[in-house]
C-alpha cells in the first residue's frame, strides 16, 4: 500500500469518526431546541394557570430557558468528544468568582424573588418601607420602583426591602386618618366634640363603617387637644385629611369656638432708680 492510499484511508476514517460525531451534535442540537420549546410552553402554562406575577413568570422562564440550554451546549461538546469535565469546572470556578464579585446584587436578586412569590405588596399599593412612602410604580428582580407623595421616583434595593419593614397601607382597604385640633380651655367640651363630629358626618368620603371618633386626647400648655378619627378608603386619604382640616377650621370659627395660638410677650427692662 503506498503513502497516498494510506493518506487517503486516514482522512476517511477521520471523515467518518468526525463526521458522525457532528451529525449526532446536530441531531441532538435539533431535538434539544425542539424539547426545550415544549418545556417552556408548558412553563408558561402552568405558571398562568397558578396565577404568578408577571415579572416572577418572566424571571422565572428566563432562568429555565438558559439553564436548558446551558445543559443543551454541554451535552453537544459531550458529543464532539470535548471534555466536559473540566469546562463544568470552569463554569464553576467563574460562578464562584462572579458570585463573591457580585454579593449585594445577588442578595437583591434573591429579595426580588421572595418579594415575587410571597407578594406582601403588589404595584398600585401604597407602602412604606426603608424610611420611604410612596405608590409603588414596579417590582424588578434587583429594585423596586415608588411613586413618591411629590411625584418623585424612588429605588429601593430589593434585598434590603425584603429584610425590612413594610406598611402596606392598601391591603385593608381602608385607612384611619389621624388629626388632632386644639380649642381654647374656655371652650366647652362637648359643644366642640359635636361640632367635630358633624364635620365629619358631612363629608362624604368619611366613612359610616368603622364609625368615626371624637375624643379629648391631651390638656396641653394652652389648649385642650381633640383626637379626630375618621375612617375612609385607601384612595380617600389625602383628600379627607384636607378637606377635614379645612372644614374643622370653618366650623370652630362659626361656633365661637377659639382655636389657640402662640403668643409673644415682650418684656422691657425699666430704668435703674
Amino acid at each position: 500500500m503506498d503513502l497516498e492510499s494510506i493518506e487517503t484511508e486516514k482522512w476517511i476514517v477521520l471523515a467518518t469518526e468526525y463526521g458522525l460525531k457532528i451529525i449526532g451534535a446536530i441531531i441532538i442540537w435539533i431535538v434539544g431546541s425542539w424539547v426545550i420549546k415544549k418545556i417552556l410552553k408548558a412553563s408558561r402554562k402552568v405558571m398562568a394557570t397558578s396565577n404568578y406575577d408577571v415579572s416572577l413568570q418572566k424571571f422565572l422562564i428566563n432562568l429555565l430557558n438558559w439553564s436548558l440550554k446551558a445543559l443543551l451546549i454541554i451535552t453537544l461538546l459531550g458529543t464532539l468528544g470535548v471534555s466536559t469535565t473540566s469546562f463544568a469546572a470552569v463554569i464553576a470556578a467563574a460562578g464562584l468568582a462572579i458570585g463573591l464579585a457580585l454579593q449585594g446584587s445577588l442578595g437583591n436578586f434573591a429579595g426580588g424573588v421572595l418579594i415575587m412569590i410571597f407578594k406582601p405588596f403588589k404595584i398600585g399599593d401604597l407602602i412604606e418601607a426603608q424610611g420611604e412612602l410612596g405608590t409603588v410604580k414596579q417590582i424588578e428582580i434587583f429594585t423596586t420602583k415608588l411613586i413618591g407623595l411629590s411625584n418623585k421616583e424612588i429605588i429601593i434595593p430589593n434585598g434590603a426591602l425584603s429584610n425590612g419593614n413594610i406598611i402596606n397601607y392598601t391591603t385593608e382597604g381602608t385607612r384611619r386618618v389621624d388629626l388632632v385640633f386644639g380649642v381654647g380651655y374656655e371652650s366647652d367640651i362637648k359643644k366642640t366634640k359635636d361640632v367635630l363630629m358633624t364635620v365629619l358626618k358631612q363629608n362624604p368620603k368619611v366613612l359610616e363603617t368603622p364609625e368615626p371618633t371624637v375624643n379629648v386626647l391631651e390638656l396641653a400648655d394652652s389648649s385642650i387637644n381633640f383626637a379626630v378619627r375618621p375612617w375612609c378608603n385607601s384612595g380617600d386619604y389625602w383628600a379627607v385629611y384636607f378637606e377635614i382640616t379645612e372644614s374643622v377650621k370653618e366650623a370652630l370659627d362659626a361656633a365661637g369656638i377659639e382655636i389657640p395660638y402662640p403668643h409673644q410677650v415682650e418684656v422691657k427692662k425699666g430704668a435703674k432708680i
